[in-house]
């Protein structure tokens, strides 16, 4: 299993920790937790799960349509490339 392989961390502000596998986006990740965020989409263009990205990186599987900032992610269209903190709105 090479390093990209394997569940990355994620801390969620206000939550707690989940593991995400390396091949699952980031709001799947968080769903199976048990994490509620908000999502109309799982192809980055409505921005409704825009969460900010603390520490960490991301990797997009779909150009983002949506507008997000420097510090924000859409976790519905991306995976983790390393362990992030992430705070979601609640």
């Amino acid at each position: 299993m090479s390093n990209n392989d394997k569940p990355l961390r994620i801390d969620v502000v206000d939550v707690g920790a989940v593991v995400a596998p390396s091949d699952t986006t980031i709001l799947n990740a968080l769903e199976s937790a048990g994490v509620h965020i908000h999502y109309h989409c799982r192809e980055g263009f409505c921005g409704a799960c825009r969460t900010k990205l603390i520490e960490g990186e991301v990797e997009y599987t779909t150009d983002p349509l949506a507008f997000i900032d420097d510090d924000e992610i859409l976790p519905c269209c991306c995976i983790a490339k390393s362990a992030l903190k992430i705070k979601v709105s609640l």
